[in-house]
Order: structure tokens, then sequence, then C-alpha cells
């Protein structure tokens, strides 16, 4: 193949690579970042809201720890960052499998493409090699064993959609040092108002009131990710923010640290910009709907502060 086609195949593929990554500008940047205290690599129970273990770690600063497993607490997920994590690595997986093919078959690494239809022809093939690997994912997730805390770990929280009609107990269990919390509407309230304040100072790219309202560790994620943003031109605005629907996860103190884990459905006007105002990702006449889970500590006494999302699984 030539040498014009190479790189046009190779901008191609690193289109689509990058392509999800860039869809997701809002606050987080549709990746599981942060901490959680002990229980950073405890996947938290299943809600109402997230019915499902949450996606792996993209970034932390915690380090693995050996831990087993709490009772009605789900087998923590593949991880999904890394040199094949989540989409992107499957078809840069999908290329590498391509390529090795063709050494074994004798054509070298991307031998035997040539011209547009060779490269649209490797590219369909990295697709369906993509959506197999995929595919394959969610059947063999979806045949793991039920998660055995069952219907007891589930539904407690907000009963009305958006808004908590008791203060739901936390799950008893939990690493070593390691109390339940009581959680009061007064709390859930914050949470909302959080979630509203973030996307509010990430839209304004109020990299000071971001530091007010998350710790240091989220806080470095969204400047890093603001950055990039700015390296590429663009800024992202996210407005109309709605809680749709929440519950509690599990709370829990260690020492003087209180933890809460929210699962939350919300849905935001989402529209990512470029330096002339032109449209780069989003529409700002639709909404669009996310399901995370956000992880809030504070001192006893203290404000929450934003210290974890994670993406539904």
């Amino acid at each position: 193949m030539r040498a014009p086609a190479r790189l046009l195949a190779g901008l191609a593929a690193l289109a689509l690579v990058l392509g999800p990554a860039l869809a997701e500008a809002r606050p987080g940047g549709g990746a599981s970042s942060g901490s959680r205290g002990s229980r950073t690599f405890s996947p938290p129970p299943v809600t109402r809201t997230a019915p499902e273990a949450p996606r792996s770690w993209d970034r932390t600063a915690q380090q693995p720890q050996t831990q087993a497993p709490r009772p009605g607490m789900a087998t923590p997920a593949p991880q999904r960052g890394g040199l094949f994590g989540g989409f992107g690595g499957a078809l840069l997986g999908g290329l590498i499998g391509v390529g090795l093919g063709g050494l074994l078959f004798g054509h070298g690494l991307f031998g035997g493409i040539s011209g547009l239809g060779g490269i649209l022809g490797l590219l369909i093939q990295v697709a369906l090699v993509v959506l197999l690997v995929r595919f394959a994912l969610r059947f063999f997730r979806s045949r793991q064993p039920a998660m055995a805390g069952g219907p007891q770990g589930m539904n407690r929280g907000m009963a009305r959609e958006g808004q908590p009609a008791e203060a739901p107990r936390a799950p008893m269990g939990g690493g070593a040092g390691t109390t339940p919390v009581q959680v009061t509407p007064a709390d859930f309230h914050a949470f909302e108002t959080q979630l509203r304040e973030i996307n509010a100072a990430w839209s304004r790219r109020d990299q000071a009131g971001l530091a007010r309202l998350a710790t240091p560790e989220m806080a470095s994620y969204f400047a890093q990710d603001l950055r990039d943003l700015d390296a590429r031109g663009w800024r992202n605005e996210t407005r109309d923010v709605q809680l749709e629907q929440g519950d509690l996860s599990e709370a829990w103190r260690e020492g003087e640290v209180e933890y809460a884990t929210v699962a939350m459905r919300f849905s935001l006007v989402d529209v990512t910009y470029d330096t002339q105002g032109r449209v780069v990702e989003g529409d700002p006449t639709q909404r669009t709907k996310a399901t995370e889970l956000w992880t809030f500590t504070r001192r006893r006494g203290g404000p929450w502060l934003l210290s974890a999302i994670q993406q539904a699984g």
C-alpha cells in the first residue's frame, strides 16, 4: 500500500478511536474517575437507578489492595482502562488483529490493502471485530451470577423521582474501620445541588469553583479535561441539568471522614463548540441522558465534596 493510502488509513482509524472519547465532554468526560476511600476497588451495591455494577476506574489516585468481597457486593468488573480499555481499546485491538492476520498470511502488517476500497474493507473488518468483542463481553457478563444481596441492597432512597422519601439506611458490612452512616433528606438535597453547581462551574470553565466543590483529585481531573478541550480549540457547555431519578448505593464513615455514593440519572443539554462558536458535538436543542454514580465525601459536619464519578455499567 502506498504511503498516502497508509496515512489516510491511519487517520481514519485514529478518528474512530478518538470519536467516542470526544463525544462525551461533560464533567468527568464519560469516564470513571476519582476515589472512594477504602472502598475504591469495591463496587458499590446496585440500585434501582443503576441496576448493574459500574465500569471500572479509568483514573484514580488510589492503589489497589487485596480485599475480600463484602456481603451483597458484585465481583469487580474487568478493568476497561489501559492499553486496550473501552471502545477505543477494542478498536485498536481490532486493528492489531487485522494486522497480525496479514502477517500470518504473508501480506505484511497491512498488506493486501490498496486504494480506497481496501481502506474501507479494513475499517469494516475492524468494526466487525469490535462489535463481536463487545457482544461477547456483554453476553458473558450477563451470565454472571446475580448479586448476593438481591433486592435488600436495592431501591433504598429516593422513592419519588429525584427526591428522597425518607432517609435510607446504609448497607451493613464494609472494610475494616468503617461504620454505616445515615443519609438525610438534607444530604440528598446537597447532592442534587452539587450536580447542578459542578455542571455550571464546568460550563463557565471556573476551575476555582470546581476546586471548592470537589476533592483535589477530582479537581485535577477536571482541570486536565479542560486543558484537553483547549488543545483542540473546543469548549463544552452543559445546561438545564435535571435530576430525574436517584437513590443511595451506600454510605459509611472512616474515622472522621464520611462517604456517600449515590446513583443519579439526569438529563441535560450537552454541547461542544469550537472557537468560532460552531457546534462540534451535541445538539443545543436536544436533551441527553446519563446515569452515573457520584461519590461525595466530607469531614464530619463539613460540606460535601465530589470525590468520584463512575459510569453505570
